[in-house]
C-alpha cells in the first residue's frame, strides 16, 4: 500500500516495509502502533470516570433449614450440590450487584476480554465448516476471517490490558493467588492458540513461519511432538484441542473469581466496598481483599 508508512501500517498489520529503529530497538510500525494504543487504553481505563448508576441491595441466599431428625443424603450429586452451594451459593454465581469500587473503567476489560473470546469462537466455527477454501475465495467468508481475526486482535489486546491492571493492583491479594495463576495461564494457552492460528491460514505468511519455527522447535526437542509444518495436526489443535483447555481455564478464572469476589483497590476502606451501604458485606469484602480479619467496626477504622 501507498502512502504514509503509518497509514499503511494501521491498514495492513502484515506491511513488511517499515520499521522504527531506535538505537538498538527495531520495531516493526505495526506493533508499535498496536502497543501505544494498549498503553492509552491502560491509561484512560485509570484515569477516566465511570459512567455511575444507581446502586442495588443485594440479597444474600440462604439455604432452606434441615430438620433435626432429618439426615443429610449421603449420594455423590447430594455432597456435590452442597459443596457448591458452599463455595457458590446463587447471590454469587448470578450476583445482581457489585461492590462500589466496580464502578471503574479498570474492571471492564475482563468482560470484554470474555466477549471477543467468544466472537473469535463464533467466527471460527463458522469458518471450519466451509474450509480454508472459502475463507480465501468468497466475499462472505473473507468477512468471516477478518472478523476473526479483529476479535482475536480484541482478545488479546484486552486481555494484555486486564492483566496490566490486575498486576499493579496486587490482584493475587486475599487468597486470590489460584485465581491470578489461572489467568496468567490462561494468557500463555492463548499464544498457542495464537500460533496454531497462523499456522492454519494456508497462505504464504503461514507457510513462512512454519518453516521458521521448524528449526527453532526441533532445536528445543520439541519437534518430536510438534510438526509446525503440519497443516493438519495445526489446525486440530487450533480448532479443537487448545480452544477447550483454553475456554475450562477461562471458566474456571470466572468462577474463582465469583467465589472470591472482584479485588477492591489497595487501600480501600469499607466504607467504599459496600453495595448498599451494608457495612456487614463491606467487611467481608475488605477481608476478602486484603486477607485481615475483624468485624466492620474494626475494618472501618
Amino acid at each position: 500500500m501507498h502512502g504514509h508508512p503509518i497509514v499503511g501500517a494501521i491498514v495492513n498489520l502484515n506491511h513488511p516495509d517499515h520499521y522504527i529503529h531506535w538505537g538498538f530497538i527495531l520495531i516493526s510500525a505495526a506493533n508499535f502502533i498496536v502497543i501505544v494504543v494498549l498503553v492509552v487504553l491502560f491509561v484512560l481505563a485509570i484515569s477516566v470516570p465511570f459512567l455511575k448508576g444507581k446502586p442495588i441491595k443485594r440479597k444474600s441466599y440462604q439455604p432452606a433449614p434441615m430438620d433435626a431428625d432429618e439426615e443429610a443424603p449421603g449420594g455423590w450429586t447430594s455432597r456435590g450440590r452442597r459443596l457448591g452451594l458452599k463455595y457458590l451459593p446463587p447471590d454469587k454465581l448470578l450476583p445482581d450487584g457489585q461492590p462500589s469500587y466496580v464502578s471503574s473503567w479498570v474492571y471492564v476489560f475482563g468482560v470484554l476480554t470474555i466477549g471477543a473470546l467468544i466472537v473469535a469462537i463464533l467466527s471460527g466455527m463458522v469458518l471450519a465448516l466451509e474450509g480454508p477454501t472459502w475463507w480465501h475465495v468468497s466475499n462472505v467468508g473473507l468477512f468471516v476471517n477478518s472478523l476473526h481475526l479483529w476479535s482475536v486482535e480484541l482478545f488479546m489486546g484486552f486481555m494484555t490490558v486486564h492483566l496490566w491492571a490486575k498486576f499493579w493492583m496486587a490482584a493475587w491479594r486475599g487468597k486470590r493467588w489460584l485465581t491470578w495463576m489461572t489467568g496468567v495461564l490462561a494468557f500463555l494457552v492463548s499464544i498457542v492458540e495464537a500460533f496454531t492460528g497462523y499456522l492454519s491460514q494456508t497462505n504464504f505468511d503461514s507457510q513462512w513461519i512454519a518453516f521458521e519455527s521448524k528449526d527453532a522447535f526441533n532445536s528445543g526437542g520439541i519437534g518430536a511432538f510438534f510438526n509446525a509444518m503440519n497443516f493438519g495436526q495445526a489446525l486440530m489443535l487450533h480448532i479443537v484441542v487448545v480452544p477447550i483447555v483454553l475456554v475450562l481455564i477461562v471458566g474456571i478464572h470466572v468462577l474463582m473469581v465469583r467465589i472470591r469476589g472482584v479485588v477492591p483497590p489497595i487501600g480501600a476502606e469499607a466504607a467504599h466496598l459496600g453495595v448498599d451501604g451494608d457495612n456487614s458485606t463491606a467487611a467481608v469484602t475488605l477481608d476478602q481483599g486484603n486477607g485481615t480479619k475483624g468485624n466492620a467496626m474494626e475494618v472501618g477504622q
